[in-house]
């Protein structure tokens, strides 16, 4: 709790589902010392700072990752800054490649470039599960941007800022999720939409996942990624549980709403993954995640990759989302009212 009261801090996409809950956590529960939180959407940082204004130590600005000078400039001061900034949703990255190039590849640099110039103390980057074996734009941008973080700490290793990544899967709730997706489908009494039925993803709350990124910033040696450990769940339980739980509330029947399978779309996996199978060769399991130390190891001698609460240095399961058990729909229906998901 005392870790960020001397700290000024910077979070990037502060209006996204997961900034807006990290900026949350950073004022309410850390008490920063001073934030800083730029986005690029102006309507929905207006209303964000408007909900913080008694907070004389938060500051909103207007800012594109896209632009490395401004970045620079914002960071001035700053001890640590969170990345969470991007693109996130597979068709769209897929229709427009260049688009998620430009925001999650060259963002990722350019941030880096202005945390080094504005002589930030470490930086973490927040990636996805997706960017494990890639097979979309989105998730080979989420690679792209895990690989620059971590080079990063060798390229500009005399500016002494460490850089380290978060990888997490799923967080339900969020704004496109599939969670709100489907409770306008049961409102109107169906159909749901589901792309196949054996799919599978691994899951996480949004306070989980700004959970993962705070204990990140506090455990980064330097390059590592961090992984959450997470439940998987079938996508089809999930609309099996939100049928029962909901439909009722909405005057609808059950039974009488059906599920009806529309096909994967483009870029889209059955299936998650935590690590490759290389990557569970330099990982080691902590309580409540897994640490991917970097590939290259003999450019990171000088970096004492020690943790507390270590559970073992080796790591043999990839953790694959088709492979692991899945919830129970009463354990699936548990997970979601815990995080007051529906």
């Amino acid at each position: 709790m005392n870790f960020f009261q001397d700290k000024t801090v910077l979070v990037t996409g502060g209006c996204g589902t997961v900034g807006r809950e990290l900026v949350k956590q950073l004022i309410q529960k850390y008490s920063v010392k001073e934030l800083i939180v730029l986005d690029n959407n102006e309507s929905e940082l207006f209303l964000l700072a408007e909900t913080y204004r008694d907070h004389g130590n938060a500051h909103f600005f207007l800012c594109d990752i896209r632009d490395e000078n401004a970045l620079t400039r914002k960071m001035e001061g700053t001890d640590i800054v969170f990345h969470t900034a991007a693109f996130k949703h597979v068709i769209l990255c897929e229709q427009v490649p260049h688009e998620a190039v430009q925001t999650n590849i060259m963002g990722v640099d350019n941030v880096i470039r202005a945390a080094v110039n504005a002589g930030v103390s470490k930086v973490i980057f927040t990636s996805s599960d997706k960017a494990v074996n890639p097979t979309n734009v989105m998730g080979t941008s989420k690679l792209m941007g895990e690989r620059l973080t971590t080079a990063a700490n060798v390229e500009f290793r005399k500016s002494g800022c460490i850089f380290a990544s978060t990888r997490f899967g799923n967080v339900l709730g969020s704004r496109g999720s599939v969670i709100p997706i489907f409770r306008e489908q049961i409102k109107k009494g169906g159909p749901i939409t589901l792309t196949h039925e054996a799919m599978t993803r691994f899951i996480m709350s949004i306070e989980q996942s700004v959970q993962l990124i705070i204990d990140s910033a506090m455990l980064a040696r330097g390059g590592e990624v961090f992984v959450t450990k997470m439940p998987v769940i079938r996508i089809k339980d999930l609309a099996e549980v939100m049928i029962d739980k909901l439909a009722p509330g909405y005057g609808q029947d059950p039974s009488q709403i059906e599920i009806h399978e529309i096909g994967v779309k483009p870029g889209e996996k059955l299936y998650e993954e935590l690590m490759t199978d290389e990557e569970t060769g330099r990982a080691m399991e902590l309580e409540q995640y897994f640490v991917v130390k970097p590939a290259i190891m003999k450019r990171f001698t000088n970096i004492d990759y020690s943790y507390e609460g270590v559970v073992s240095n080796e790591v043999t399961n990839p953790y694959n989302s088709a492979n692991e058990a899945a919830l129970s729909h009463d354990e699936l229906l548990q997970f979601l009212d815990e995080n007051r998901l529906i």
